[in-house]
């Protein structure tokens, strides 16, 4: 299992990965902003308060709501 280096909210519900051996990647979750336990993250402000774990997920505190990172 890869793990989380950094992780950045971008503009259209877009995350700036990187992880451990290195790679970068653009996480679009938009697809993700159906299902209802994601909804929350359909407002702007909720999706850029994103808190990276410092290793296996990404969160979103206050909305229990997360990403693997190996979904990411």
């Amino acid at each position: 299992m890869r793990t989380l280096t950094f992780v950045k909210a971008l503009s259209n519900y877009r995350l700036e990965c990187s992880f451990d051996d290195g790679t970068t990647k653009i996480a679009d979750i938009t697809p993700f902003l159906d299902k209802e336990a994601f909804k929350p993250l359909a407002n702007p402000h909720v999706f850029a308060s994103v808190l990276f774990n410092g290793a296996y997920y990404v969160e979103w505190k206050n909305y229990e709501v997360d990403l693997s990172a190996d979904t990411l």
